[in-house]
């Protein structure tokens, strides 16, 4: 179906800015089809790649990124895949996926809302993939698949405490008894937030010093076995970063916004140095995360995010690749933590940058400002600020405008652009893995 902007609407400026992408638009192949990620080997110098999102429930979008991921694992060594999830639950999916022994939980992993971002059919398929892929190679040359995010308190107190019961018992004690502050407030951190900001209760001095402690004995764990330490440690850092981020939600989303992304930051880049100097990752993350947020009202208003953390520490090593849809069908909720749905997605803004891609014409596009030629005659078509849409695991269509478009400088947020005019929702699953080879955590 081709949709139209309303008649009038376009200026002489804005055709010819479709005149130039229609240009410089490097028509693909869809997802699925063998030559789809042919043309972003383009990208396979750089030593860290960062994958977007326009939504997170579109299923083309999980399969153009696992194709492009699978491109650059198998032709330019990249070595890790970090994602906008959580540690302890992508970490028995790291397990599963370099053939490493099960750590057994109590907690079911994915189980929080949004479930269905990562329980899904696009994704299970990619990380079947990815063990297929490891089964026959070293285990120090084994792809990894890494959580960046920062929700996960409870989950992460339980796994210190599973591997200090194991390694170390008396250290176990002394973080039971640390962690106790935290223990009220585990099933509902925000609730210990609230907590925090009236003075009811504050139990950073715990958080940090267990962390602290952690950290002091890091030759001694080491030696026993430096992944599961590698692990434990990560954990701690969360519970100490989860601590901060609830205390900090209530003061403002600004500072809690700055503190999750350069955690997922930080993270990122602790895994990489674990992986050694030759280390080259791909990070999946909404547009909001991976692009330069300098360049969009985010950036103007005080945040910064993963994509501009990464562009001042890896400079032209770096390269963030947006990704954006005109109209289609999206999983989503119409509020937090309601039952996710499948939404229509309303056709893109006349003023927006969405428009303008849908009026090349193309139903699947990349359109890369970094490398292609007349590189300037691109980022000058696109160099105006122009509005974005951006929807989350929250669509409302109803308020859309206010709810899901911001103003944005495209060429400054990211180095490409990949689009779909029209998308389908992605599939959720009642569990990720299942079988045999199931995982006690619930995969």
């Amino acid at each position: 179906m081709n949709i139209h902007s309303p008649a009038g609407t376009w200026t002489n400026e804005d055709g010819d800015r479709i005149a130039v992408l229609r240009r410089h638009a490097e028509h693909l192949a869809p997802p699925l089809a063998a030559e789809f990620a042919d043309p972003f080997d383009r990208f396979g110098g750089a030593k860290l790649v960062l994958l977007g999102e326009a939504t997170h429930g579109t299923a083309e979008f999980y399969r153009a990124r696992a194709a492009i991921t699978r491109r650059l694992i198998e032709k330019h060594g990249f070595c890790i895949v970090a994602v906008e999830a959580d540690w302890p639950d992508m970490a028995g999916v790291d397990r599963y996926i370099r053939h490493r022994s099960a750590e057994p939980s109590v907690q079911e992993a994915f189980a929080r809302f949004p479930d269905w971002m990562w329980r899904n059919a696009e994704f299970r398929d990619f990380v079947e993939w990815l063990r297929a892929h490891n089964q026959s190679r070293p285990d120090g040359d084994r792809v990894e698949l890494r959580g960046l995010d920062v929700y996960s308190l409870g989950a992460s107190v339980e796994a210190v405490l599973r591997y200090l019961d194991r390694i170390d018992p008396a250290a176990a004690a002394r973080a039971r008894e640390r962690y106790g502050c935290l223990t009220p407030w585990q099933q509902d951190p925000a609730e210990y937030g609230a907590a925090a900001i009236s003075g009811e209760v504050n139990c950073e001095p715990e958080a940090v010093e267990q962390l602290r402690e952690l950290l002091q004995k890091r030759l001694e764990y080491e030696m026993r076995d430096g992944e599961d330490f590698f692990d434990a440690a990560q954990n701690a850092r969360i519970i100490r970063a989860a601590e901060e981020y609830y205390r900090t939600m209530y003061r403002g989303s600004v500072e809690s916004w700055n503190l999750r992304d350069r955690h997922m930051f930080e993270t990122l880049q602790r895994v990489m140095e674990a992986r050694g100097p030759g280390a080259k990752a791909i990070v999946w993350a909404h547009n909001s995360h991976i692009g330069n947020a300098a360049a969009t009202a985010m950036g103007w208003q005080g945040e910064f995010n993963i994509g501009e953390l990464a562009r001042t520490a890896f400079r032209d090593k770096a390269i963030a690749i947006g990704f954006g849809t005109d109209h289609g069908r999206v999983a989503a909720a119409s509020s937090w933590d309601m039952p996710m749905r499948i939404m229509n997605v309303l056709p893109a803004r006349p003023d927006s940058y969405e428009a303008l891609f849908r009026e090349t014409g193309c139903a699947r596009s990349l359109t890369d400002w970094t490398s292609a030629p007349n590189v300037l005659e691109v980022r000058d078509a696109l160099g105006e600020s122009k509005l974005e849409r951006a929807i989350g695991v929250i669509y409302r269509p109803d308020t859309e405008f206010m709810s899901h478009y911001f103003k944005a400088v495209m060429p400054e947020q990211f180095g490409a652009f990949v689009w779909f005019e029209e998308t389908a929702p992605i599939t959720p699953i009642g569990s990720l893995l299942t079988g045999p080879e199931a995982y006690p955590q619930g995969l």
